[in-house]
């Protein structure tokens, strides 16, 4: 299936083939660490455990912390 994913980070768009089904699995693909990011799609943040789907477009974004 192809991901179109947008990198907060890096600000880079880019759309991928993807052989897994999970948020996790995609992470994974993407060698980043799931407790960095929040992935969202239609400005819905999801979970690790949820299935993507063909076409699906995700956000990668950063998790900021501080005191």
């Amino acid at each position: 299936m192809k991901i179109g994913i947008f990198k907060e980070r890096e600000n880079s768009r880019e759309t991928i083939d993807f052989t897994g089904k999970s948020v996790l699995d995609l992470l994974r693909h993407l060698q980043i660490n799931s407790e960095t990011v929040l992935v969202v799609r239609k400005n819905e943040v999801l979970t690790e455990e949820e299935l993507l789907e063909d076409q699906d477009r995700v956000d990668i974004l950063s998790v900021i912390s501080g005191g």
